[in-house]
């Protein structure tokens, strides 16, 4: 069946049509990750997003219960320049194709992904719509054109879990017994728990709560405009200030709460949560041009001139300069466009990165910020 792709600006790919039939639109964005695109579809930071692979192939090692970040996916659709017909692995269940249709995810194939990423990268993130309904181009760019995207929008409160919930094999998230078995997250409760962390849950990743957990931390998940007053209440060790989609400034209810925390606890973000974390100091955020999404970001550690590979997957950056003088320091930075990759409070045991150390998918280098955050929780016992 045929798909088309229409952008904001009036450029229109035709494609064929796989997974979900039906309408979906979105800021299309790029990914630059060459495996992954599990993890990719089912990370909440997508909610609101086309999302485009880069690398030419997908889907060829299937679809597995295990490589997930959600209960299902949460980009709005999915584009490739060639769906695989052969899935080829041993830990595979099923293909991409009958996975997003199962979930209603549009996707579209057989488009020139190199010119589009070039687009994107040229005009910036655009809007746009992909269909397999409408076949009017002048239709579909106006739809393309009228559909919110993501900036001053908040989707965190459509991501977000309803309730706080205890993080461990067999009542996480408050899951059906089908999703828990999806889930299938490792032997988390074999680590003996030290600390005990509240975790916001922005679009949390299940990656994140896996590395809090094999760190020694029980983790109490709690939504997105949980009050802070109760979290203090629960006497935690140390705050986690998850990932999550769209425009942090539109998430005032998290900014308020962290307002609240800041000095109280230890205070670690990721993401979402950094950005969040640094609108609550003082400062602002600013849309990036097409953003950072991908696995092969070089991000400088600017105390040891380390360089670390990182997973990333954000479309607003922080503007530490806007933050009051004095409050925190610059730690890392981007090195393809200096932007800002990490901060940490001068007085307070507070730090944040804007990649994700927890990567799933992308490298592993930066791992270690979750024992970074355990030393904290340690002093300030």
């Amino acid at each position: 069946m045929e798909a088309i792709l229409a952008l904001e600006d009036g450029t229109i790919f035709h494609g064929r049509s796989f997974g979900a039939e039906g309408e979906k639109s979105g800021e299309v964005v790029f990914n630059t990750s060459l495996t992954g695109y599990q993890e990719i579809l089912t990370d909440p930071s997508y909610k609101g997003q086309i999302v485009t692979m880069t690398y030419p192939l997908i889907g060829n090692y299937g679809i597995n219960e295990e490589d997930i970040e959600s209960i299902g996916p949460n980009a709005e659709a999915f584009i490739v320049r060639e769906n695989s017909r052969v899935a080829s692995n041993y830990r595979s269940t099923g293909k991409l194709d009958a996975y997003l249709a199962k979930y209603g995810i549009v996707g579209i194939e057989g488009i020139d992904t190199r010119m589009l990423t070039r687009r994107l990268r040229q005009k910036g993130s655009l809007k746009g719509v992909i269909s397999t309904i409408d076949i009017d181009e002048k239709s579909l760019v106006k739809k393309a054109k009228d559909c919110p995207g993501v900036e001053g929008v908040d989707l965190v409160k459509v991501v977000t879990c309803k309730e706080p919930y205890v993080w461990n094999e067999s009542s996480y998230a408050k899951l059906t017994d089908e999703q828990c078995q999806m889930a299938n997250l490792g032997a988390t409760a074999k680590h003996k728990c030290k600390y005990h962390v509240v975790a916001y849950d922005y679009g949390i990743k299940f990656f994140i709560l896996r590395h809090l957990a094999a760190a020694g931390c029980k983790v109490t998940v709690v939504p997105a405009d949980f009050p802070a007053d109760k979290v203090l209440a629960m006497e935690p060790d140390g705050i986690f200030l998850s990932n999550g989609p769209a425009d942090p400034a539109a998430v005032t209810y998290a900014i308020k709460n962290i307002k609240k925390l800041i000095g109280k606890k230890p205070i670690f973000g990721i993401c979402l949560g950094h950005q969040l974390l640094g609108l609550a100091l003082g400062g602002k955020t600013y849309k990036l041009k097409f953003g950072h999404h991908g696995g092969n970001q070089p991000v400088m550690d600017l105390k040891t001139k380390k360089v670390a590979i990182t997973a990333q997957n954000h479309g607003f950056a922080v503007d530490i300069d806007s933050i009051p003088k004095g409050i925190v320091e610059l730690t890392h930075i981007n090195l393809n466009d200096k932007t800002v990759e990490g901060m940490r409070h001068t007085k307070l045991p507070i730090f944040s990165v804007q990649y994700h150390p927890e990567a799933g998918p992308g490298p592993h280098d930066a791992s270690y910020l979750f024992a970074e955050f355990t030393k904290l929780m340690g002093a300030g016992r």
